[in-house]
């Protein structure tokens, strides 16, 4: 019965094997409106010298040009992309990448390498990116909001060590070292007694193995050393025992992260302008708190944009007088949370009348907050800030560092970060003032990976 129904329905035409008559081109599979070819145009109108001037040797084989390897990070990176194997894997199966590629497919070690060769140049493209959002009318600096959060290093928590258990394993490891060693010049000279004369020289599996973890601890013992000297200034100082170094990253720390606990990490801040959510200045350190960086993001903002924002908003974590004084001499009106509030508490009622003189930074900071004008401005900070982690940490699902050390990881966040940026180009609609492609030109913006 079955058989008999297949038998009389009609199916349009299936065959595997059919042939084209005219070789195909992978442009006409990427839509104009898709995100594939706004990276093409864009990338295509970026000044390319930052990347180009790395390129200057005359031996070798020709290397891929650096247009085609920037557009398939930057791809890569928008759609949650970013180890190099899998970025190799995509150039053989994804229209989008096959398209941006010219259907070339480097290898992962080739993708890896061009991402390390242009560090330097991924701030260029962050600045470029951020001025074209800035010529697009979605940078305008009225209101900006400051936040920082937690990214985890390449590199496992499991592989740091206390100073203290530094201290306690070297000399474990120094005498289970001198041990070896003197049973293998016992043995060394029992067996010349017996069989004459031997080298002597060489060295038992186990001696080569804790040799090489007493130089690794000794190393790290003595980074930690020093970076307790450079603190103080004490030539005599000793790290505190709990301080830690991680073999694997020795740049990132142990920190604290909301949803992850501890973990192996850098700190993240950027300053985010209310417009449109694009970040105008960012920064990574392997410092545990964020309190510190505000006044160079805000100098930053200002030499990336060409002004400073007009008012900040931050929360707790950048309450400080140096911070208090470091916004007021520049001009810009803060709100910056002293404490949390505690969640369906009564807000207290507004202050009245003058200004006391007496009051200090941080009072009058809280006076402030506590106006109808100073609520209303300071509710707006979750809403322009946190969005912006949340959609590079869960839509694209950059949560962790592929490069060691902190130049590096400085470099992959401003790549990050102009992803971002360029993510919010792209969903504006706003693109075709700036840029003049087929693919960008009075078209409308469909949300992609950006949405």
């Amino acid at each position: 019965m079955r058989e008999s129904r297949t038998r009389s329905k009609t199916f349009r035409p299936y065959d595997q094997d059919t042939l084209l008559l005219m070789p195909p081109s992978v442009r006409d599979w990427v839509p104009a409106d898709s995100l594939a070819a706004f990276i093409n145009d864009l990338v295509n109108e970026l000044d390319l010298a930052p990347f180009l001037a790395a390129h200057d040797e005359p031996r070798g084989m020709p290397p891929y040009h650096p247009a085609l390897m920037l557009k398939v990070l930057l791809y890569g990176y928008a759609t949650g992309v970013t180890s190099s194997p899998k970025l190799e894997g995509r150039l053989a199966s994804d229209v989008g990448f096959m398209f941006l590629a010219g259907q070339a497919i480097p290898d992962h070690m080739t993708i890896s390498s061009f991402r390390r060769r242009h560090l330097a140049a991924f701030g260029a493209l962050f600045l470029q990116v951020l001025r074209l959002s800035q010529q697009a009318g979605l940078v305008k600096l009225g209101r900006v909001a400051i936040d920082g959060t937690k990214l985890k290093a390449n590199a496992s928590k499991h592989k740091a060590m206390s100073y203290a258990r530094m201290t306690e394993r070297e000399a474990q490891l120094a005498a289970q070292v001198a041990a070896i060693l003197a049973e293998a010049e016992a043995v060394d000279a029992a067996e010349d007694a017996e069989f004459g004369d031997a080298r002597g020289d060489e060295l038992p599996p186990e001696l080569r193995t804790r040799e090489g973890r007493l130089a690794k601890i000794r190393e790290a013992k003595a980074a930690l050393e020093q970076a307790a000297r450079e603190r103080t200034g004490n030539a005599d100082a000793v790290p505190d025992p709990k301080a830690q170094r991680n073999f694997t990253d020795p740049a990132s720390k142990i920190m604290v992260s909301k949803p992850d606990g501890w973990v192996q990490g850098y700190t993240v801040g950027a300053v985010v302008d209310d417009t449109a959510q694009v970040i105008a200045a960012t920064a990574v350190t392997a410092e545990t708190t964020d309190t510190r960086s505000l006044p160079a993001l805000i100098d930053q903002v200002t030499a990336n944009t060409g002004r400073p924002p007009r008012r900040v908003l931050a929360d707790a974590g950048y309450a400080s007088d140096d911070n208090f004084a470091a916004l007021q001499d520049r001009g810009i009106d803060a709100y910056i949370a002293l404490g949390r509030d505690r969640h369906g508490a009564t807000p207290p009622p507004p202050p009245r009348g003058r200004i006391p003189a007496s009051l200090s930074r941080r009072e009058r900071m809280g006076r402030k907050l506590r106006t109808k004008q100073g609520r209303a401005h300071y509710a707006r900070r979750k809403a322009i800030v946190e969005p912006v982690f949340g959609q590079i940490k869960e839509a694209r699902g950059f949560r962790r560092f592929s490069l060691r050390g902190l130049e590096q990881v400085q470099a992959e966040w401003l790549l990050v970060a102009a992803v971002h940026n360029l993510g919010k180009l792209f969903t504006s609609g706003r693109a075709g003032r700036v840029l003049r492609g087929p693919a960008i030109e009075g078209r409308l913006v469909l949300g992609g990976a950006f949405a």
